[in-house]
């Protein structure tokens, strides 16, 4: 009788070990993600990546946390990536208005004073490189745990201390240093956190709703692993190309300022297009873990290979970023090993 009482405590204190190491590993894997292996940090400026670490890890964590505990899905974490986009973007770094920051009011038109290609750039950058890969990655890691939360109420607590401390810390950090003398005006600030507080309202009272009405599991074909990553991998490609001026480029595309609006264009196809693709092969039978694995290796790829032809400066940096890369690629390699060895059920894509 002891015994069967004891091994419930005991199972119970293992699942809550595993919850701690998914926190974790989301915390260590969304900056790493979204900056280190794009080669927005070079490796001589590797110890910046913990400047992020409290906005980007304890940042996406809550976020995962919010719409798990709500019943959202993958559409859920892009609007909630969306919201997080406007606050790093609009508020704490003040890109998105910034007539000097990064040189973005030059890329093309700045309709109202927002940094337009930029804003297309970097918001559906947040939802999808800073948010739902990361959380995609460490959910199949620790597929035993599914959709639970990884943490209890003083964790939660102390996770959105550090992602609003991530906040400060980030805008006392780069805009004075980077965009010194420029000051969002109290309307535009008020406008952002409209807009994203839309979006988080949206996420966990909307889409929950809707995922539970959605049908998954209807018949259809699904692509090959190797077809599928490689068309988001084309698709992650072209969007970053189409809106990021790169090799020494100042406009979007290699293309004159007042042409902006068409490679914009052309991004916005490209999106909508790969989410449309990939939404309706998640929904099909045999969709499984390695598929959503060959999708986010794909986009990681691609988004890595950009950054070997955008970001590096110098043979230092693209050695730095091509052994990150190797490294991504090897791990995401071994993640796959163990989801082939594993159990082989196809399994729904709740969005």
């Amino acid at each position: 009788m002891v015994l069967s009482r004891n091994r419930p405590a005991r199972a119970g204190r293992a699942q809550r070990r595993r919850q701690r190491r998914a926190a974790l590993a989301l915390v260590l894997v969304a900056p790493a993600v979204a900056e280190l292996t794009l080669g927005s940090i070079s490796v001589r400026m590797l110890w910046l990546v913990v400047l992020y670490v409290p906005i980007y890890g304890a940042g996406v964590l809550l976020i995962r946390e919010a719409v798990r505990r709500t019943g959202g899905g993958a559409g859920a974490l892009l609007l909630m990536g969306l919201a997080y986009g406007l606050v790093e973007e609009g508020l704490a770094l003040q890109s998105l208005t910034s007539p000097h920051l990064y040189g973005a009011a030059g890329w093309g038109p700045r309709p109202w004073g927002v940094n337009a290609p930029y804003a297309e750039l970097n918001l559906p950058y947040h939802a999808v490189f800073s948010v739902l890969l990361p959380v995609t990655l460490v959910e199949l890691m620790f597929r035993d745990l599914g959709r639970r939360p990884y943490l209890r109420r003083g964790g939660l607590v102390g996770t959105a201390a550090a992602a609003l401390l991530g906040v400060g810390l980030l805008r006392v950090s780069v805009p004075p240093s980077q965009d010194p003398g420029y000051l969002l005006s109290g309307r535009a600030a008020l406008v952002v956190l409209g807009l994203a507080a839309a979006a988080v309202a949206a996420a966990l009272v909307r889409f929950p709703r809707r995922a539970g009405r959605r049908r998954v599991g209807v018949a259809g074909p699904v692509p090959g692993l190797f077809r599928l990553g490689a068309v988001c991998a084309v698709a992650a490609f072209a969007f970053l190309a189409l809106l990021f001026p790169f090799a020494g480029a100042h406009h979007c595309a290699f293309l004159p300022r007042a042409w902006a609006p068409l490679p914009m264009a052309a991004a916005a196809v490209v999106a909508a297009a790969a989410a449309w693709a990939v939404r309706r092969w998640s929904a099909a039978d045999g969709w499984t873990a390695r598929h959503r694995l060959a999708a986010v290796t794909g986009a990681l790829v691609a988004h890595t290979a950009f950054g070997l032809v955008s970001h590096t400066r110098d043979p230092l940096d693209t050695a730095g970023l091509a052994v990150i890369g190797a490294v991504m690629v090897l791990l995401l390699h071994r993640l796959d090993d163990r989801l082939a060895a594993g159990p082989a059920a196809p399994i729904p894509d709740h969005r």
